[in-house]
This record gives structure tokens, C-alpha cells and sequence, in this order.
């Protein structure tokens, strides 16, 4: 069964005409205390465990699923719908589409980068030492940025990313 969506558009309707938006951020800690929809609740996509997900949803009523950009929240619903809850949609764009659509947040004091993008700078400075480390050591250190650039197209195509995994538990992506 495909995920069924809802736009920011929509979002912002039924929000004006007086509807309730049981809304689950599966984003980092980090990222949900940055900023995030209000009256969302954070539940990261890693920490999902069918059993308590299940224990903690309201089934009568409609499940809003967001993330950054759509994709952890793409991989919620489809979870989700695997444990049988009912009426689960992905809020398209995401969080950047929510914001852009002028919808209510709730911002915290903490700063910290996205995780997208702390994976770009890790994935574009290993390649940047491994490129320097073979100029200035061996050629050997060009392992380095092969194995990054295997790694991006491996993510791309699978939508798998093990270095997002890994500085996803890092301390300052957690409250």
C-alpha cells in the first residue's frame, strides 16, 4: 500500500479550519529541538521499535509523519503501515517545506547543524585529506576518497547512509 502524503498546503487548512494535527518528527534529537512543527513529538527513525510505537499512537485519529526533507519521514510511514496503523501521512517537503510555508514552529536555543548537512562537510573533508594526505604522504591515502565517494553513491542508491548512522548517536546530535 503506497504512503498516502498531505501537502504543506493542506496542512496549513486544516490547521486554519480548526483541525488537530497529531504530528511524529522522526528526526534527530538535535535537529527536533532546533526548530519543529508545533505540538509535534519527537520520536528519531533509528529509536522506532514496532512495539513502542504502537503502545504510544492514538489509532482513531490521523498520523502526520515529518522529517527534513521527506525521506527518514518516507521510511516512518512505511514502518508504520507494516505494524497496521491506520491512516498514516507523510508531510511533504518536510520540515523545510513547513517552514517555508509559513507554518507554526517552535524554536530552541540550541544550534546545531542538520544532520544532510553535517554529512556533507564530514564526507567533503575526508575527501579533501585523503586528496591532500596522497599529494603529501602516499598515493595509498586515495583509498579515502573512494571509499566516501562509494559510500555517497551507495547511499544514493540504496537511501542508506551509514555516516548519517554514525553522527546521528554523536553527542551534540542529542539532547
Amino acid at each position: 500500500m503506497p504512503t498516502k502524503s498531505i501537502s504543506p498546503t493542506e496542512c496549513r487548512h486544516l490547521i486554519e479550519s480548526g483541525g488537530r494535527m497529531n504530528i511524529l518528527d522522526v528526526r534527530t534529537p538535535a535537529e527536533f529541538e532546533r526548530v519543529h512543527a508545533l505540538g509535534a513529538w519527537p520520536m528519531p527513525l533509528e529509536q522506532m521499535d514496532s512495539p513502542v510505537v504502537a503502545s504510544q499512537l492514538n489509532r482513531d485519529e490521523p498520523l502526520y509523519v515529518i522529517c527534513q526533507s521527506g525521506g527518514r519521514a518516507a521510511k516512518a510511514c512505511q514502518r508504520l503501515e507494516q505494524i497496521k496503523v491506520p491512516n498514516v501521512y507523510l508531510i511533504e517537503g518536510g520540515m523545510t517545506a513547513w517552514e517555508q510555508a509559513g507554518l507554526p514552529v517552535e524554536r530552541g536555543s540550541r544550534r546545531v547543524i542538520s544532520l544532510e548537512r553535517q554529512v556533507r562537510i564530514v564526507a567533503g573533508s575526508l575527501v579533501l585529506l585523503g586528496i591532500a594526505l596522497a599529494w603529501t604522504v602516499h598515493r595509498d591515502f586515495l583509498a579515502i576518497p573512494t571509499l566516501v565517494g562509494a559510500g555517497l553513491v551507495f547511499a544514493g542508491v540504496t537511501d542508506f547512509c551509514g555516516m548519517a548512522k554514525v553522527l546521528g548517536k554523536m553527542p551534540w546530535n542529542r539532547t
